[in-house]
């Protein structure tokens, strides 16, 4: 590794150790991202050369430029489908979408709501994605729960089984739909093998966490359902379906047209501001409506500094791969393991709650090609376990998945909170569905 390599790796891990000791400095997230992403391309550039070859001066700068935007592109592409979602699911909620879903949660029995939370999440994640089902979980409980230290431990809930949920869909999480888009596992073989393990990553944590709830929910804790007098129940349920319809059919249009999943965001957000712009019109001789259940009144509330701290980690995580950090860590992984699957997915997941997982998926899907048959074939040991490690792996840290990035901006959840009381209640969850998938493995199938 060269001196400009690790002085590369070293800002990132000094601006990782900032964003991880938040409540210390006081210093927002977002700020650091931002420093970090620019500190490392800014050290890429000191000698772009010992990265793109023979090239001539004007040539490196433009070569650096389209890498530079193509991260962009990549990473724009996420925080676009990021807003559209969360965009999607406020304008749902703040017209009453979700109130069905509510008064399904409501509950004064403390545990019992995190039951009701956890199954809910689970299986929403495997249909909606984890990132907005988390979006959704976090609305629902802002109207639900009162107590601040109480909807912590739920939201960190949300996150652990938003993404053990997302596992075992080819469409739950970003990484599961690279591998199933890519050929590299099947419909029916992830949800067959990966349910069971996925299930158990959630269970064990929610029987850990279930002893931290004494005692019932306070009736002030249960917020009224939203306010009807601007729609109607059909319309209502209209703006429901729409939305969640639309959020649905995304990953079906994204196979049907091949084009990115924002587009397919974008294209849902386009009918639900449709909608309810008409039904919002139709009534303004009859009723004054409430300029701020509007989509152009919501698009002003999201939260800038999350979508920020997206672009800094993303970018920052961009240049390490450029400089070749991901591969060398592949190529030791291999060394280290000496070919036991179970080892090396096992770290990447670990290693997922760190830095983004798509990268590593895709270092993965380029370092081991598929094979004709054996742990590489499709649906192969390698594959599967590819699967479930770096989707419930990002339990682990609260910015180890976007479920959890979302969470921590919605619920101003601390890196060093989640780190002391979440983390080692995942990591027990996450051994004990690679177990379970060992035993589906030996004495199964």
């Amino acid at each position: 590794m060269s001196t400009l390599t690790l002085a590369i790796v070293i800002a990132f891990v000094a601006g990782y150790a900032c964003i991880a000791l938040e409540s210390f400095t006081k210093v927002n997230k977002a700020a650091i991202a931002l420093l970090m992403f620019v500190v490392c391309w800014t050290f890429f550039m000191l000698d772009p050369s010992q990265y793109m070859g023979d090239l001539a001066g004007g040539e490196i700068s433009q070569a650096v430029s389209v890498i530079i935007e193509r991260h962009l592109g990549e990473t724009a592409t996420t925080l676009f489908f990021l807003m559209g979602a969360m965009t999607i699911v406020e304008v749902v909620d703040q017209n009453g979408g979700f109130n069905f879903v509510r008064r399904a949660l409501r509950t004064t029995s403390k545990r019992r709501l995190m039951w009701r939370i956890a199954f809910l999440t689970f299986f929403m994640s495997a249909v909606l994605d984890n990132l907005t089902t988390s979006i959704v979980m976090i609305m629902l409980l802002r109207k639900l729960v009162a107590d601040h230290e109480d909807r912590l431990i739920y939201a960190a809930l949300v996150v652990i089984s938003s993404n053990s949920g997302g596992a075992f869909s080819p469409i739950g999480d970003v990484t599961t739909i690279m591998l199933w888009n890519s050929g590299f596992v099947s419909t029916m073989g992830v949800i067959g093998q990966l349910l069971l393990p996925s299930l158990v990553s959630m269970l064990i944590p929610a029987f850990i966490m279930q002893s931290w709830f004494k005692g019932d929910l306070l009736i002030a804790g249960v917020a009224p359902e939203q306010a009807t007098e601007d729609l109607s129940e059909v319309e209502r349920q209209t703006v429901f379906l729409v939305g969640v319809g639309g959020l649905i059919f995304v990953p079906i249009f994204h196979s049907l047209t091949e084009l990115p999943p924002f587009m397919g965001i974008l294209l849902a957000l386009g009918l639900v501001w449709v909608t309810t712009e008409f039904f919002y019109g139709r009534k303004r001789l009859r009723t004054k409506v409430s300029s701020k259940k509007r989509v152009t009144y919501l698009l002003s509330r999201i939260d800038m500094a999350t979508i920020l701290f997206f672009l800094g980690i993303l970018m920052a995580v961009g240049c390490l791969q450029e400089v070749g950090v991901l591969s060398i860590m592949g190529d030791w992984l291999n060394d280290v393991s000496g070919g036991n699957h179970y080892l090396v997915t096992g770290i990447i997941g670990i290693v997922s709650s760190i830095v983004d997982n798509v990268p590593l998926v895709a270092g993965c899907m380029g370092m081991y090609p598929i094979a004709m048959m054996g742990d590489m074939a499709v649906d192969g040991i390698f594959w599967q376990l590819l699967a479930y490690c770096a989707g419930v792996g990002g339990s682990m840290l609260i910015i180890g998945s976007a479920a959890g990035v979302v969470v921590m901006g919605l619920e101003k959840i601390t890196f060093g909170w989640y780190l002391k009381k979440i983390t080692w209640v995942a990591l027990v969850g996450y051994f004990a569905g690679m177990f379970t998938f060992w035993l589906m493995r030996t004495f199964i199938f």
